[in-house]
């Protein structure tokens, strides 16, 4: 007991990070590129420089290219491309920015409301968890999952990592796998698995996914679009490595599951399976056989996750629609299971409740993001990044490359936000030395997202937060994955080249 208590929680890690974000305010200079973007209102290409001035340009594919930029002006024109593009050998040192110490709590309110949409998102699928609980109708489905699946536990957890896989390379499942806990977790804790194999089948696997996006529209598709290349260029090799990852992980898994059935206190997170268990823990005494009610309510509840998925994937959904899809869900649930108005609202209630911490480490590491934006540092890393790599041999560029944007998804966690930021800036550089573009497209995509299995300036830290896993644990079971798939990534860039 005495080791947990010195472990640092979630949120005492964000504040550091905090700190030291601030702090380097006032040791990078303060640097913009001028910004473009397609204003509706004039049917122009607006262009803001690093001192705030405006100009309009005519919107067409030759002011892009003069700007040496490759995007199709219809993907700005359809607002595909909604954020502002830095223009490249644009970029100035501005007035320095320097943030202090109000910015500490300012910037954690602010990220707060910034990430407001994902923070009703969770706290509305908490709530609809704790009505469904209190139907009983999810305890029935959890222990009829667990009695047929008794004899084949890890062919279970393939199962669960190849759909969770799948949602991450082709929509980008990311913040939405938190969904999945509460259906999945307790099921594997009837297979006496811990909570690094809960955390590791439902967010390490959508992230594998994402790393390799084969039609991920937040990543894959919206960098290639800023790079100028058709997102279908080097697929293959995203196939390649999602497969080849994929295996490596389930294998790894496999010899941990192996180790910790022989011995549960090999268990990376021994010392907190009791916080653990005792948040998702079900009674067998509770078993009873699921009623026609209880179909009906679980249908409506397994419903919105399909939703969900179509509305990301096919509809451009984000956490509005989505939110709204699992409000619509809990009131019919509500309705057919007959509880009180009372009963329901304290349910719904009790339930979000439960999930509040998660939504502030949300917020708090999207207020690390916010400090380095304020304080206009985020342009001149990229600006100096890209200065060293300049007119490099093409297999260190490449090198060089994976390096940047596995420290870059640290420093910019978003994923569209990242490509935005960089991919008009770095993608011409790739011209120079010889190396196609959607090299450069795959370098931000396997560098940026193997960071994210580790960076608490992600989701990483929400993940842990839910499972009640200390960061230093995570980092000893993930730690191994992440140096395989950045070796592995860096090898098939080389094989590009």
């Amino acid at each position: 007991m005495s080791n947990q208590k010195k472990q640092l929680t979630p949120f005492t890690i964000l504040f550091i990070l905090t700190i030291i974000a601030i702090t380097l305010t006032w040791i990078i200079p303060s640097g913009s590129y001028s910004k473009l973007i397609y204003n509706n209102n004039k049917n122009s290409l607006q262009i803001t420089t690093s001192n705030g001035n405006v100009n309009y340009i005519a919107s067409t594919q030759e002011s892009l290219k003069n700007l040496n930029i490759s995007i199709d002006i219809d993907k700005l024109i359809k607002g595909e491309i909604k954020n502002s593009i830095p223009i490249p050998n644009t970029y100035e040192k501005v007035k320095d920015v320097k943030k202090n110490i109000f910015d500490i709590t300012l910037s954690m309110v602010k990220g707060t409301v910034e990430v407001a949409d994902i923070i009703i998102f969770i706290l509305i699928l908490g709530g609809m968890i704790g009505v469904i609980k209190k139907t009983g109708a999810l305890d029935s489905f959890i222990f009829n999952i667990s009695n047929k699946a008794e004899n084949n536990k890890f062919l279970f957890v393939i199962a669960i990592f190849i759909v969770m896989l799948i949602g991450g390379t082709t929509c980008g499942l990311e913040e939405e796998a938190i969904a999945f806990y509460p259906m999945i977790v307790p099921v594997l804790i009837l297979f006496g698995f811990d909570a690094i194999v809960c955390v590791t089948i439902i967010f390490l696997s959508a992230s594998i996914g994402s790393t390799f996006s084969t039609l991920n529209p937040f990543s894959v598709i919206i960098a290639s679009n800023l790079a100028g290349v058709s997102f279908l260029d080097g697929i293959w090799y995203r196939v390649a490595g999602l497969i080849l990852t994929s295996c490596f992980v389930l294998t790894y898994l496999y010899f941990y599951i192996k180790k910790i059935n022989s011995n549960p206190q090999k268990s990376y997170s021994y010392e907190n399976h009791n916080d653990f268990k005792s948040n998702y823990k079900y009674k067998k005494t509770n078993f009873k056989k699921i009623s026609n009610k209880d179909k009906l309510i679980l249908s409506f509840f397994i419903l919105p996750f399909i939703i969900m998925i179509i509305g990301v994937s096919s509809f451009g959904w984000w956490f509005n629609e989505m939110s709204a899809t699992f409000l619509f869900s809990s009131i019919i649930i509500i309705l057919i299971s007959g509880l009180s108005e009372n009963k329901a609202i304290s349910c719904f209630i009790t339930g979000a409740s439960e999930l509040i911490g998660v939504s502030l480490i949300i917020g708090l590491a999207r207020g690390i993001n916010l400090i380095l934006e304020q304080g206009m540092i985020s342009d001149t890393i990229i600006f100096y990044a890209t200065s060293l790599i300049n007119g490099m041999d093409s297999y260190l560029f490449v090198f060089a490359l994976m390096i940047m944007f596995f420290i870059f998804g640290f420093i910019i966690p978003s994923s569209s936000g990242l490509a935005v930021l960089t991919m008009p800036i770095i993608a011409p550089l790739a011209d120079t030395i010889g190396v196609p573009r959607h090299v450069v497209v795959s370098a931000y995509n396997w560098g940026q997202y193997t960071m994210l299995y580790i960076a608490p300036t992600g989701l990483i830290l929400a993940n842990l937060q839910m499972l009640s896993i200390s960061y230093k644990q995570w980092l000893k079971f993930a730690t191994p994955l992440t140096m395989f798939v950045f070796l592995l990534s860096s090898s098939l860039l080389m094989i590009q080249v």
